[in-house]
């Protein structure tokens, strides 16, 4: 038996003392100064990363920001030196107006600002995925064979240069009708810079993978998939970028020209009424348009890398 008895009325006075319970407080890990201090560096990081992003997104607007805000400004000095040219809030209001509604139709020349943009995007598309179809594969067979190469270059120097509307009477000659002259007039445009790319991009393969493709006797089908195709692909695509560009200026001036629905005969069409707020609506949806194109086609590009 231990030498010093504790009874249970003396424990019981012990335990309920004020010293025994500040004791064991005392003894007990401080585990709410702890969680505190842990919340509140949690809380900082987070606050610290939130900056960061703030900032460089500041960073990233502030620029492009500045930019539209610089045309503006001049915009609308040289709205006040010319009334006849409409100051950007004054084109706001009637693009607010336009878009109200743009899929209306009143009849063949009398149609919205949608269905212009529609008919216009459906010719460029016809006629820039005839030159893809076509062009590509020549560029292929221009670069991967020096006879094609040395065959194509007088005719694409001789070609290439000529003006897009200069290819319209002979669309209308061939084709008797506006449109499929316009989608000719997209296709020959549209297919220069498709072979030139795909074929300088062909030619710059290293002749150490073509070596190698003839030790292993490797099919001229293997050869365009394995090697020739991933390496030209960013040339190819670098093609397609300039070819969508092109299609889309030219079929503004080539729907001008042949009339029908379209972004460039309704751009004609508001000169004419002397709707001038309507024609610089025109251009930032052409420029809108185009920036989307491209936008997209980077994106496959991307999506197609071999890199």
């Amino acid at each position: 038996m231990s030498a010093i008895s504790i009874s249970k009325e003396s424990l019981k006075v012990i335990m309920k003392s004020k010293k025994t319970i500040v004791s064991k407080a005392a003894a007990m890990p401080d585990t709410a100064n702890n969680v505190t201090a842990a919340d509140t560096a949690s809380t900082a990081r987070q606050s610290g990363k939130l900056g960061l992003k703030i900032h460089h997104f500041i960073k990233w607007l502030l620029p492009p920001a500045f930019g539209v805000l610089m045309m503006l400004a001049v915009w609308t000095l040289i709205s006040y030196q010319s009334p006849s040219l409409p100051t950007p809030l004054k084109t706001w209001h009637s693009a607010f107006e336009l878009f109200s509604d743009p899929f209306y139709n009143n009849g063949p020349n009398d149609m919205g600002v949608g269905w212009n943009i529609l008919n216009s995007l459906k010719r460029v598309a016809l006629g820039f995925g005839m030159a893809a179809l076509i062009g590509i594969p020549i560029g292929f067979i221009i670069g991967r064979f020096e006879f094609a190469n040395r065959m194509a270059a007088p005719v694409i120097s001789l070609l290439k240069p000529v003006s897009p509307l200069a290819w319209l009477p002979i669309g209308l000659l061939v084709f008797k009708a506006a449109n499929p002259a316009a989608i000719w007039v997209i296709f020959i445009s549209a297919i220069w810079p498709m072979i030139i790319n795909t074929a300088v991009g062909v030619s710059k393969v290293p002749q150490d993978y073509m070596n190698v493709a003839k030790v292993l006797n490797l099919s001229e089908w293997k050869i365009f998939t394995k090697i020739l195709f991933p390496f030209a692909l960013p040339y190819m695509m670098t093609g397609v970028r300039l070819s969508i560009g092109v299609a889309w200026l030219v079929i503004v001036a080539a729907e001008m020209l042949t009339g029908g629905v379209g972004i460039g005969f309704w751009v004609w069409d508001e000169w004419n009424n002397l709707n001038v707020e309507h024609i610089i609506i025109a251009i930032f949806i052409v420029g809108v348009v185009g920036l989307l194109l491209e936008f997209v086609l980077t994106q496959i590009a991307k999506r197609f890398s071999y890199e």
